[in-house]
């Protein structure tokens, strides 16, 4: 089973980010941790930092220009709906499904990190947007349309250098 631990190579310089990533680790730690009679609710602990952590970064693409049907938002909207249907197949007392699953997570959680996240957050530091306030300090630094693509190098819609 692959488990994730926080390190540096997660982090992307950008304070409110790195706090909820990091948050996610940790849950994420709690839950591959947790015994059969703790599981489903350490999930579902998991799934409501989920939902609000992408729902922030969500608003954050929203606010700078990310169009809401980007790639970014689109994995989010996935990731999410399969974590809710791992609550289900723990709800039927299917515990093996959801630790596979926690383990898929594990794995996915540091490329989804070190590839949009990060495009994201040197899109938002580039506008100098501040994730607390919502404040953009420098909007003529923001994209003239939307983003379609993640923002990554990978997407063909990526921001410019």
């Amino acid at each position: 089973m692959a488990h994730l631990e926080w390190s540096d190579a997660l982090s992307l310089d950008l304070p409110l980010m790195d706090d909820t990533h990091r948050e996610f680790v940790d849950r994420l730690a709690q839950a591959q941790s947790a015994g059969d009679d703790r599981l489903a609710a350490a999930w579902q602990d998991l799934i409501t930092h989920t939902d609000a952590h992408f729902g922030q970064e969500d608003r954050w693409m929203l606010a700078t220009r990310f169009a809401s049907t980007n790639c970014h938002s689109m994995q989010h909207k996935v990731v999410l709906q399969v974590m809710r249907e791992g609550a289900a197949e723990a709800a039927d007392g299917k515990l093996g499904a959801l630790r596979a699953m926690a383990s898929e997570l594990a794995l996915w959680f540091p490329q989804h990190a070190q590839s949009m996240d990060a495009a994201l957050a040197l899109h938002l530091r580039r506008a100098g947007y501040d994730p607390v306030t919502g404040v953009v300090r420098r909007p003529e630094d923001l994209p003239a349309g939307l983003v379609e693509g993640c923002g990554s190098a990978a997407c063909s819609d990526a921001l410019p250098a």
